[in-house]
């Protein structure tokens, strides 16, 4: 489902996804409201959402749909459009539950590969632009109440070196380039911290890491 109020940025979208033989776009929404109800009735994997529109913006749409709990299917998985520019609301829809962003400019091959990216369950988070917003908005989202920092205790030292890695933007192959193993050992290890922590994927672990004084924000942007 694509989410945005302007109906040209909605048409764009739409015609980039159809065209592809695996996706299909189910639904339409000019905010969050019709989003929500739209979601309700037709169970889209994948939800386009703009963050700035009139009525129910995106932030609130993005905390509705997945803290859906339906059983006959699970909830979305929302990929947040938006401008990095003009967007502050990034820090707080990662915390709302979003899988991933994506710049409204980004290249067609870009989009696709972040819907298939967050079907599969995985969290759409491109290092270069990730780090970007994390730096700019981790020191300065509004203030929510602080996790126990023992949920650290529950990882080995191992899964903590990962988990900070995760939270810097790297990617699974940085990683095992950086400590010397596999991907697939990698892998695993973000899988069981992710299981420990009752993380749903690496974005919320990567807010998490903020959150517990693992990571912070740089001092100084990258050249």
């Amino acid at each position: 489902m694509v989410v945005d109020d302007q109906a040209v940025v909605r048409a764009g979208f739409a015609a980039i996804v159809d065209a592809e033989p695996d996706l299909r776009v189910v639904a339409e929404a000019q905010d969050g409201a019709q989003a929500v109800r739209l979601a309700a009735e037709l169970v889209p994997d994948v939800v386009l959402m703009d963050i700035r529109m009139p009525g129910m913006d995106g932030l609130t749409a993005t905390r509705l749909l997945t803290a859906a709990s339906g059983t006959d299917a699970p909830a979305p998985r929302v990929l947040v459009l938006t401008t990095f520019d003009q967007d502050a609301y990034v820090h707080d829809a990662l915390r709302a539950g979003a899988s991933g962003f994506l710049l409204k400019d980004a290249q067609p091959e870009e989009l696709l590969a972040g819907i298939r990216v967050v079907a599969s369950g995985e969290a759409m988070l491109a290092p270069t632009v990730t780090r970007r917003l994390i730096d700019a908005f981790a020191g300065t989202a509004p203030a929510t109440p602080a996790p126990d920092p023992g949920l650290l205790e529950t990882l080995t030292p191992r899964e903590r070196e990962v988990l900070a890695l995760v939270a810097a933007g790297h990617t699974n192959a940085e990683i095992a380039e950086a400590l010397g193993v596999t991907t697939g050992t990698v892998k695993s290890h973000v899988n069981a911290l992710l299981g420990k922590l009752g993380l749903r994927d690496r974005v919320q672990a990567t807010i998490l890491a903020y959150d517990l004084g693992l990571a912070r924000p740089r001092t100084a942007p990258r050249p």
